[in-house]
């Protein structure tokens, strides 16, 4: 059976777009499946975040720039990450010029490259999870053609759906032009306070706005969540009693469930 791929996006940063990449595919591993995160942000903290030694970022390997250029076969990319049941692409900073280097080099399709990359591994796996770019650039439309689902991340905050429109539009786009089995995932709602009116008023908002597609999970503000990058772990190495755990495996059981 072939993996189900999801991208999880939002153009604006610090959403909590890699924090989810991270912990959902460690959190599918607690639960028994094998999960492949493609880093596809040139920032690269997915890569780092699951312990991928940072000489790669350096050069030291073929990352995700090599395999969408055509310079290596994702096969060749694959690393092992330290969270159980987890395989990274690692992303390089060469992937901020992706745009201009596929514009110079590849005449049209370029929206498929990481679509036709992928499809020789998906029996491999049973998730295949894309970290995406804060932008809606052309790695985005790559990961949204190459994906059945997508998952938006939405941070807790007054400006939460600031954007959220474009970004729907985008994938609407995409499924006409590319891909009609596209769907949404959901909404997550990262970030989130239970202490503080705003984060109900903007939860409360984003529910009546979107309805179904809002996760009933939502990603508390925990510190060890912000820490365990920082030793390349997911949370659930670095603090499985940790209420990030605890969310990103409710996460985990709404996405297997299919919410």
């Amino acid at each position: 059976m072939e993996a189900k791929v999801i991208a999880i996006s939002n153009q604006k940063g610090g959403v909590g777009k890699t924090t989810t990449a991270i912990n959902l595919a460690a959190a599918l591993g607690k639960l028994g499946k094998k999960s492949l995160v493609i880093d596809l942000d040139p920032q690269a903290n997915a890569t780092i975040g699951l312990g991928i030694d940072r000489s790669i970022l350096l050069g030291d390997g073929d990352t995700i720039f090599d395999v969408l250029s055509k310079k290596s076969d994702i096969e060749n990319t694959i690393k092992k990450s330290t969270a159980e049941g987890v395989d990274v692409v690692p992303s390089s900073i060469n992937l901020s010029g992706f745009d201009l280097y596929a514009n110079k080099n590849f005449s049209s399709n370029n929206e498929l490259l990481l679509k036709e990359s992928i499809e020789n591994i998906k029996y491999r796996y049973n998730y295949i999870i894309i970290d995406c770019p804060p932008s809606l650039g052309l790695l985005v439309k790559n990961a949204l053609v190459a994906s059945n689902s997508v998952l938006i991340t939405v941070q807790s905050e007054y400006y939460a759906l600031e954007g959220l429109a474009q970004l729907i539009n985008t994938i609407w786009s995409i499924k006409k032009l590319f891909n009609k089995k596209l769907k949404i995932e959901g909404v997550l709602m990262t970030m989130y306070n239970n202490n503080y009116n705003m984060s109900r008023e903007i939860y409360n908002e984003v529910k009546r706005i979107l309805g179904e597609s809002l996760f009933k999970t939502k990603i508390t503000r925990n510190i060890k969540l912000s820490e365990s990058p920082s030793f390349g772990k997911s949370i659930f190495d670095y603090d499985d009693k940790s209420n990030g755990a605890e969310n990103y495996l409710l996460l985990a059981q709404e996405v297997l469930n299919g919410r």
